[in-house]
């Protein structure tokens, strides 16, 4: 299958290891990727923070980049909720049917990256190798708009060497929310407060997720307790093998205009 691979903006800027983790995993499943150069954002951080008039060129280039992609997989919940959720609903209110249209069909040939693996390809064992004891944070958008369900869990259950250990209060909210972490700093640090104290009860080495975001956002906390524990974005979980791979040994996704 050909996969365009959706970034995402803030995992092309602050944590672009991820992206590269989601190729290489998908390359070593016997999926083709292709990263479409003209891509951005999805338009979600406009629309949240209420912007939505400005969102509709947004949510027109998403659209421009991926047509005609037969599927296209990204490795965030929240960019994916905000495809699926957000995008027909901006043009539309714009009056642009067209783009509304397009958007929605789009929309049904995009995937989180654990709902393709479990749900499209039919996948839990990836092969992965992580010998280290793991929590997973079920972000928000993973858990109530897209409904992943227990696929991320799959995964890593399925990973050896890997010690996976229950969340407590799994579902409650870290406190990011995008530009929330911001504008209602007092609340959220609250939140986060809260978050961390679960992981750490669980003792566990590496806290992981579906949404770089979350992770920055819990991930900048521990390191400020000097706690120990790290946060790993679960691509690059699933990206781990136990045998060493060379830099000559490493393929590129192909990038496509």
């Amino acid at each position: 299958m050909k996969v365009a691979l959706f970034a995402t903006c803030l995992v092309d800027t602050m944590t672009p290891t991820v992206a590269h983790a989601t190729a290489a995993l998908l390359q070593r499943l016997g999926q083709e990727v292709v990263v479409p150069p003209t891509q951005a954002c999805c338009g979600q951080m406009h629309v949240n923070t209420g912007y939505r008039r400005e969102a509709v060129s947004i949510v027109a280039n998403h659209v421009r980049a991926f047509a005609g992609a037969e599927v296209i997989v990204a490795p965030s919940g929240s960019c994916v909720a905000s495809i699926h959720h957000q995008q027909a609903a901006v043009a539309r209110r714009a009056g642009d049917e067209a783009l509304a249209q397009a958007a929605e069909e789009l929309a049904d040939r995009t995937y989180e990256l654990s709902q393709f693996l479990v749900d499209v390809l039919g996948v839990t064992d990836v092969g992965a190798y992580y010998p280290h004891r793991v929590t997973y944070h079920p972000t928000c958008h993973s858990l109530r708009l897209l409904r992943v369900g227990d696929a991320p869990l799959q995964l890593l259950r399925a990973v050896r060497g890997l010690e996976l250990v229950e969340l407590p209060g799994a579902e409650q909210c870290c406190g990011f929310g995008g530009t929330f972490a911001v504008k209602n700093a007092d609340t959220s640090t609250a939140m986060l407060t809260d978050k961390m104290a679960n992981v750490l009860s669980t003792h566990a080495e590496v806290c992981t997720a579906g949404d770089a975001s979350c992770l920055m956002h819990i991930g900048g906390g521990l390191s400020r307790l000097r706690a120990g524990t790290r946060t790993v974005h679960l691509a690059e979980i699933l990206a781990s093998t136990e045998e060493a791979v060379t830099p000559d040994q490493r393929t590129e996704p192909a990038v496509t205009a």
